[in-house]
């Protein structure tokens, strides 16, 4: 399993265009093959600043979904709501031993 974290700063006057274009793409990606969870995380102490929570069966469930007509879609646009550069972090789920 594969853990994505992304971290988005959003322009705070851009927060509700940003939920409001994110909604489709959390909901479609809840429903691909190979997606174990699919969340957005607010932090409680900016809340400018979004987390992507992914977890995935495999890199190829990842590569598919990065293919995805709706994973496109709000990628062309989330720059408009964008304060920053989006940190893409991915883990290995397997327990450390």
């Amino acid at each position: 399993m594969i853990i994505i974290l992304a971290d988005l700063t959003i322009n705070p006057e851009k927060e509700q265009a940003f939920r409001e274009a994110v909604k489709p793409l959390v909901a479609a990606s809840q429903k691909e093959e190979g997606n174990i969870s699919y969340s957005l995380k607010q932090d409680v102490e900016n809340p400018a600043h979004f987390t992507m929570v992914e977890m995935w069966e495999s890199v190829e469930a990842i590569q598919q979904h990065n293919e995805a007509e709706h994973f496109k879609a709000f990628s062309a646009k989330a720059a408009e709501f964008l304060a920053g550069p989006v940190t893409v972090r991915s883990f290995d789920a397997n327990e450390i031993k």
